[in-house]
């Protein structure tokens, strides 16, 4: 496993990391898998209080209990759940953050959280009261350093202009390139690290049934694909093209990936090892898909 300096940290990164939304339930074998993760090299995990209303982040704590101090812990607030348990509301407020970290550091059974990233923004929020709350956080030695989790310019550019935000979590594959528009250069000049989500488009890109993707259409996928198969088919499968794509580009700090199973999690890694991933066949996936470009909220 290879690690990378994420953003403006002194935190190394595992260029692969585990974004635990991907488990569904609280189990021994969830747990074991974790901590599979973790002997394999992986030292990021990602969740956030949404994920099962909270579960998520306790499945997390548990599973990590014993080797916390190695690992880098990261989760994310500003869902805040309906009283009845249905739905959520937005609240990045300051009050409701400050509040929201207590229960994410009971749940997670940590003293502290490595990385706590406000989950999604607009820009009508109150970014300045949002900061403020991070600031005061980390001040009080409750997190180390604090992010977003954000596809839209707007809001990114505003964090990027006001506060000390170490990382961007952002969805970033080879079907869907709209980082490299407008966003990745912009946090790579700042020394913002990029977590990116996504890189196997929902499975699309590591052989599960072809079906619509954001403006894709079925027939557009399954073209894209052929292309993109057709490019890397000598030297390397499309899942080891589509991981390798995303950590060539050098604004990435880590991609997230979520696994259900050790054999899942065995062969993600092992598309690292990949020697055949040149900078040739990374020009060649360059000039096969278009840039799309975000059509809100730029």
């Amino acid at each position: 496993m290879n690690f990378r300096k994420l953003g403006n940290s002194n935190m190394e990164i595992s260029e692969i990391s585990f974004g635990c939304m991907s488990l569904q339930e609280n189990s021994s074998d969830e747990i074991k898998l974790i901590q599979t993760a973790f002997d394999k090299g992986i030292n990021y995990f990602d969740t956030a209080d949404l994920y099962q209303n909270g579960e998520n982040e306790m499945l997390l704590g548990k599973a990590v209990k014993s080797f916390r101090d190695q690992i880098i812990i990261g989760t994310k607030v500003g869902n805040q759940i309906k009283e009845n348990g249905e739905g959520w509301d937005w609240n990045p407020s300051k009050r409701y953050i400050i509040k929201a970290v207590e229960d994410s550091l009971k749940r997670l059974q940590v003293d502290y959280i490595d990385l706590y990233q406000l989950h999604g923004g607009t820009i009508d929020d109150p970014i300045d009261e949002t900061i403020d709350a991070f600031e005061t956080l980390i001040k009080q030695g409750k997190i180390r350093y604090y992010g977003i989790s954000s596809i839209r310019p707007n809001v990114i550019r505003s964090y990027v202009q006001k506060s000390n935000v170490t990382s961007v979590m952002m969805q970033y594959s080879l079907l869907d390139r709209r980082p490299e528009e407008c966003c990745l250069e912009l946090l790579q000049e700042n020394n913002i690290g990029v977590l990116a989500r996504g890189t196997l488009a929902k499975g699309l890109l590591a052989g599960k049934p072809i079906k619509e993707y954001l403006d894709h259409s079925v027939m557009e996928v399954e073209q894209n694909l052929e292309k993109l198969k057709d490019v890397s088919k000598d030297n390397l499968s499309l899942k080891e093209a589509a991981i390798q794509f995303v950590l060539k580009n050098s604004a990435i700090s880590s991609s997230v990936i979520g696994f259900r199973t050790k054999k899942q999690l065995l062969d993600c890694l092992e598309t690292l090892k990949s020697p055949s991933f040149s900078d040739v066949t990374y020009q060649k996936l360059l000039n096969t898909i278009s840039i799309h470009r975000y059509k809100n909220h730029r």
